[in-house]
């Protein structure tokens, strides 16, 4: 983690100094509610929760000890209301940003992870996308059955790679803000994951951070150089380069539509 100077500096501040919110054996009834409302303002993305929106039937088994914290992170993601809040209202690949943030507390490391989870809604579904997440040992080494699921992304640990560090904070638009209110229904990463580009952060005079990459351009168009990727099956003695226009609303997309065709991405230029 960041020392509290530049935790302060970066806007991650109350992160550094809240501890990990966890449901032990021994717990009042105080302490179900923390976790509860720690859950919520997590898996929601910090999103204001109206009292009719609450999951009644879950919060209920969570506090007679039928589910366990993880159960019931999996009840919030899977539930409509996540889905109205977070599904139906962006794009895919943002919508998978967003499931690694609230779910993992990190940012995609890179494009395949991103074009996995493509192709397991594809296949799968809505559900199974999301218990990929709750399912993995990702998440079970790090917050187990008990342990509401916290922005991972802030620290630096052994074996994590620095460019996801500083791709979190394209995700991350201050301790008050929501996922919802920055108004982003595209994804925030297609850019910088597209190049294997390590995001730049940059601390406001406020301490709040935006994390705007150079490149990303809503109202340009790119250009991306292609080559068919070598297969095993049959020799390939010349290899064309092809070349691609897209506006940058559909670059995610056809970049999602170029791995599937087996065509390797040789750049990504404006247009």
């Amino acid at each position: 983690m960041a020392t509290l100077g530049e935790a302060s500096r970066l806007g991650v501040r109350p992160f550094a100094e809240t501890p990990k919110v966890e449901l032990r054996a021994v717990k009042t009834d105080a302490d179900v509610k923390a976790v509860i409302w720690a859950a919520y303002r997590q898996v929601l993305g910090n999103e204001h929760l109206f009292e009719h929106d609450r999951l009644a039937s879950a919060e209920s088994l969570l506090h007679q000890d039928q589910i366990s914290v993880r159960d019931f992170v999996r009840a919030i993601a899977q539930s409509d209301l996540y889905r109205q809040k977070f599904f139906y209202t962006n794009a895919q690949v943002r919508f998978i940003e967003l499931n690694y943030k609230h779910l993992l507390g990190r940012a995609p490391n890179d494009e395949a992870e991103i074009a996995y989870h493509v192709d397991l809604y594809t296949s799968q579904g809505y559900e199974a996308e999301i218990d990929s997440y709750i399912d993995s040992l990702e998440y079970q080494q790090n917050f187990g059955d008990a342990i509401v699921p916290y922005y991972r992304g802030f620290q630096t640990t052994v074996g994590q790679r620095t460019a996801g560090f500083t791709r979190f904070f394209q995700l991350y638009r201050g301790y008050a803000n929501s996922d919802r209110a920055q108004n982003k229904a595209t994804g925030q990463l297609t850019w910088d994951l597209a190049r294997n580009l390590v995001s730049p952060i940059y601390p406001t005079a406020t301490g709040s951070l935006t994390g705007v990459s150079t490149g990303r351009q809503g109202g340009n168009t790119y250009r991306i150089r292609v080559t068919q990727a070598a297969s095993v099956n049959t020799p390939t003695i010349r290899q064309s380069i092809a070349e691609v226009v897209v506006p940058f609303d559909q670059l995610s997309k056809r970049l999602q539509q170029l791995h599937r065709q087996g065509k390797k991405v040789i750049s990504i230029a404006l247009s």
